[in-house]
């Protein structure tokens, strides 16, 4: 059990800067997710904080202490890599064993044979024990990898996208039960992934990560919600949010909005926080973000609804996304299954202004109803 610092940490391989000053601070017991596209540098952060490299600039701290001069090995940390690091001579069980076995955190045999059934009981490959790496597919190589991490009680665990090769159905059971591992065990966790449910699901708070550079921090409900910029707003959410280029313009002691395609103008619904906001940015070129659980459609014509095509129709499990398309202006939304839907047949649609985002068009940040100081309050945000 861990409190782990990052205080402006950068890492340079060649010309390319993988980390630019990030600063962290995972609390004791947290499960934190390290969260963004590939490439973005979270790998990176976990093997700076496992010691597996160096950063060129900044510290590292456990608990308060320094640990940029403490190697590896005596870090006290328990890691699951991608690409799994198994012994491909030894058994499953030899594997778990490993860390047990070692010099630095030997345990006696009764001690190591009692842990390892427990996890792999819990992990369903307690049929494996006796098999080699090379008898065993990827999800079950990526569970034996997880295993070996857990049989430990470390001050840390670091995790690399360790369910990126199991199967679905596995995928889902498992993080259920890797929220309620961290809970049993109390270990602090930092878990690195590109999926964005696995960052809502499993995180207590989520970091997002772009370009060796923190983006935002905060719970997934308060990033989902008040996302920082676009790029966040984009990352969080599965379908993507739309976002609608246009203008805003003052009237009658309101606003209205203005569509860059089409030309059709909206009414704002009255919010005088908001409004006081755009007055105070003086902001009139926007794009205004619609998450697509927050649109409407009609395969008939209705009052006010924008008459677009449809441009695909996709079920992806419990619900379907319809993507209809008026003019270069693409608007995904949610559907139920089961729909009968033909490709360029007309469709209408609804925004529900009362749920959108603003963005401004040129920054490409959140002008939202909240100062800077209460998005930070509430959603941890960092320059």
């Amino acid at each position: 059990m861990a409190r782990i610092q990052l205080e402006n940490i950068t890492k340079k391989f060649g010309k390319v800067t993988a980390l630019d000053g990030i600063s962290l601070d995972i609390k004791e017991n947290e499960f934190f997710v390290l969260f963004g596209p590939a490439g973005a540098g979270k790998t990176t952060i976990l093997n700076c904080i496992a010691g597996i490299q160096m950063p060129d600039e900044g510290v590292v701290k456990f608990d308060g202490e320094i640990m940029n001069l403490v190697d590896a090995a005596h870090r006290d940390t328990a890691m699951v890599f991608e690409n799994y690091a198994l012994y491909p001579q030894m058994t499953v069980y030899d594997n778990m064993a490993s860390p047990l076995r070692s010099k630095l955190y030997k345990r006696d045999e009764a001690y190591i044979k009692q842990k390892i059934e427990e996890v792999s009981k819990m992990m369903k490959m307690d049929h494996l024990l006796q098999r080699l790496p090379s008898q065993l597919s990827n999800g079950q190589k990526q569970r034996v990898a997880m295993g070996r991490a857990l049989v430990r009680s470390p001050r840390v665990f670091l995790m690399d996208e360790p369910l990126a090769h199991l199967d679905a159905k596995l995928r889902n059971a498992m993080r259920t039960e890797l929220k309620e591992i961290q809970v049993n065990f109390g270990t602090t966790s930092i878990y690195v992934t590109h999926d964005f449910m696995e960052a809502m699901s499993l995180g207590d708070r989520i970091g997002i990560i772009n370009k060796g550079k923190v983006v935002q921090i905060g719970t997934g409900d308060a990033i989902y919600y008040m996302p920082c910029n676009e790029f966040v707003a984009q990352l969080m959410g599965d379908p993507e949010i739309n976002l609608i280029p246009g203008r805003l313009e003052k009237k009658d002691g309101g606003y209205t909005f203005t569509m860059q395609e089409g030309g059709r103008t909206y009414v704002l619904p009255k919010d005088k926080d908001l409004f006081a906001k755009f007055d105070q940015l003086g902001a009139s070129a926007v794009d205004m973000g619609l998450r697509p659980q927050n649109l409407k459609y009609s395969f008939t014509p209705q009052e006010g609804y924008l008459k677009c095509t449809v441009y695909s129709y996709e079920s992806i499990g419990n619900k379907s996304v319809i993507v209809a398309e008026m003019g270069g202006q693409q608007l995904r939304m949610i559907a139920p299954n089961g729909l009968h839907v033909k490709i360029d047949q007309d469709v209408y649609v609804d925004l529900m202004l009362d749920h959108s985002m603003f963005f401004d068009a040129g920054t490409k940040v959140y002008q939202s109803r909240y100062n800077e100081a209460e998005i930070k309050a509430v959603a941890k945000w960092e320059d």
